[in-house]
């Protein structure tokens, strides 16, 4: 497993550090977990916050790398959250502070449901699309969709979620 993990390494410029440490590994230390499809739609009945709890980044929209958002919405999330939670602790809403972070949480979850929803739809959708064999999707794929993806996608990139 090693060499078949080190065989594309070391033909390119990977730091011997890098691959130094992959080499003396053991196989008992790699753990792995299988991938599970969460439909996008789970997104919108689910709680992402009950409490003084809530949900971000990858807990919240899990997606596969084809759209090359998972950092930047996990980024959106944490400027999202301090501001919610800044404006809830300094804020003068009546109740107890406790109340308080709830209700930030709460305003949280509001604002990133639709996102989330609209990231993990489209990382599945670009995903199905660039994987299928399927004739007339291969067909849409390269004469129609990359244009209109395109577009799509960088503005898609292009979200302002404010400032803290």
């Amino acid at each position: 497993m090693k060499q078949h993990v080190l065989a594309r390494p070391r033909s390119s410029k990977v730091p011997a550090g890098a691959l130094e440490v992959v080499e003396r590994s053991h196989m008992s230390d790699a753990s792995a977990a299988p991938l599970r499809f969460r439909s996008p739609l789970s997104l919108l009945f689910a709680s992402i916050s009950k409490g003084n709890v809530c949900v971000a980044g990858d807990a919240l929209h899990p997606m596969t790398p084809d759209l090359g958002q998972g950092g930047c919405s996990a980024l959106e999330d944490g400027v999202i959250l301090a501001r919610c939670l800044g404006d809830a602790v300094l804020g003068a809403e009546a109740g107890t502070e406790e109340e308080r972070i709830e209700s930030g949480l709460r305003e949280y979850a509001g604002m990133r449901r639709w996102r989330s929803v609209q990231l993990v739809g489209a990382a599945y959708m670009v995903g199905f699309v660039q994987q299928s064999d399927n004739a007339v999707v291969s067909f849409l794929r390269e004469k129609v969709l990359a244009g209109a993806l395109a577009r799509s996608l960088l503005k898609m990139a292009d979200y302002d979620c404010g400032t803290l």
